[in-house]
């Protein structure tokens, strides 16, 4: 069942909540609906985390668990997706979604110059915030309806599986 699978990559809930660094928000950690592991909590938990992955901002594991507090969803999962964006995907994700940004925003891409120069991207910054964020969120959004949609399919899937296996068994 899929609740064994992410039993054993979420962190214990007695740990975070003994955790000496957490103890401002342990009445936050304190709420067991955000450690249950069910198809509504999981399944948010995905979006929440592929959304917070795609967010061009600081501490986007801060922002994860915020939403998981606020939409009730597992807080472990949700942070632990956010590092999809990692120093080494981050520049494929920022860049796709501003040119999917650009794409929406129906604008041509800006060219780019022989030698790149920090005034350079100083100057492209003013004209290019715009279509990077909308891009950013829509990327988020669509990503992480994906990841919600083949979260409830597959615990969906392995739900069926055990109830014909068990009865399978019974027979």
């Amino acid at each position: 069942m899929p609740k064994n699978f992410f039993k054993k990559i979420i962190p214990d809930p007695q740990y975070l909540r003994e955790h000496k660094g957490l103890s401002w928000i342990q009445h936050w950690l304190a709420d067991g609906s955000l450690w249950h592991l069910n198809r509504r909590s999981v399944s948010r938990a995905v979006f929440i985390g592929i959304f917070c992955s795609f967010l061009p901002i600081p501490f986007q594991m801060l922002a994860a668990a915020a939403l998981a507090v606020l939409l009730s969803a597992n807080i472990a999962l949700s942070v632990v997706l956010v590092w999809i964006s990692n120093p080494v995907t981050m520049p494929f994700l920022f860049y796709g979604s501003y040119r999917v940004g650009l794409l929406l925003l129906g604008q041509p891409p800006i060219p780019m110059p022989d030698e790149l120069s920090l005034e350079w991207l100083g100057e492209q910054l003013s004209t290019s915030w715009l279509p990077f964020l909308i891009g950013c969120i829509s990327c988020g959004c669509f990503f992480g309806g994906i990841g919600w949609s083949v979260a409830r399919g597959f615990w969906r899937f392995h739900v069926i599986r055990a109830w014909k296996n068990r009865h399978k068994n019974r027979k």
